[in-house]
């Protein structure tokens, strides 16, 4: 466990999982929690024992809920441009990062924490999530990569009438539309007894107690995946994923025969060979 205030580090074995921490705010992200968060990238980045990372954030409520608006409404155009540039700078470094990092996106993820999900591998949400880029509703345009990553992820059509219009779409809408990886709902046997209609304060309670469990069925399922990522080659999957990040901004000639490269290069590895070996073992045996 890290001891910043506003992002938490709790590793689970060799997965990290990284939390917002200012659910009073929504876990918008502030200055302090843009730097915090860098600081927390960096320590994830160099310790070997983490083969994963999930973001998520504290609360059931919201991800994150993108820029401090408080913070934004008087600064200048100077102030606003080193703003933006700490945020993608962060953002850059988790698109970066050699370990596949899986967004949970509990609640809202709007303006920057659209964003931020944007710069992980995987998206996992809750039914409950609301996913938008609302910036133009306040006099600008996205500004940590919205413009960019949302048009590469959904396409620029369906980026043009997010961005345009500024409206939240829903956990269904997110994933027919490819932003989500998948949602994450509760079967009715996970469900608790609803209370009697008209019992306002119980009909609270219980709504309460559902966001809690979808919440923690959500980190379950991205704890699961994390699994079965960690369970497969570390050094093929940093590969990969480097291939796939600079695949998408190259011709196919070229991205091929970067991937025949990276392919090459895992030959080298120690892992490499005793994997095939257990495996042409396994057929053997059966």
């Amino acid at each position: 466990m890290s001891t910043m205030k506003y992002v938490l580090l709790e590793p689970i074995g060799d997965i990290a999982i990284i939390k917002i921490n200012r659910p009073e705010a929504l876990n918008a992200m502030n200055v302090d929690v843009i730097w915090e968060l860098s600081k927390t990238i960096d320590i994830v980045g160099v310790d070997d024992s983490i083969k994963t990372v999930i973001i998520t954030g504290v609360g059931e409520r919201s991800f994150c809920a993108g820029a401090d608006i408080s913070y934004m409404v008087n600064i200048t155009p100077i102030d606003a441009e080193k703003y933006a540039s700490s945020a993608q700078s962060v953002l850059n470094k988790i698109e970066k990062l050699e370990k596949p990092v899986i967004a949970a996106i509990n609640g809202f993820a709007l303006g920057g924490g659209c964003e931020l999900a944007l710069v992980c591998d995987i998206r996992l949400c809750s039914t409950n999530a609301k996913i938008g880029q609302p910036e133009v509703t306040i006099g600008i345009p996205p500004g940590w990569g919205g413009t960019q990553r949302l048009l590469r992820i959904v396409g620029p059509a369906k980026a043009k009438e997010m961005i345009f219009t500024g409206k939240m779409i829903n956990a269904e809408e997110a994933y027919k539309i490819g932003l989500v990886n998948d949602v994450i709902n509760l079967t009715q046997e996970e469900l608790p007894e609803a209370p009697p209609e008209g019992e306002e304060v119980k009909r609270k309670e219980y709504e309460k107690e559902l966001a809690k469990l979808l919440n923690k069925k959500l980190i379950e399922k991205s704890i699961s995946m994390a699994r079965e990522i960690t369970n497969n080659s570390y050094t093929a999957i940093k590969a990969s994923k480097y291939l796939i990040n600079k695949g998408l901004d190259m011709d196919i000639d070229s991205g091929l025969r970067m991937e025949i490269y990276g392919w090459a290069l895992c030959f080298a590895h120690e892992d490499r060979k005793k994997l095939m070996s257990t495996f042409l073992n396994k057929g053997k045996k059966k």
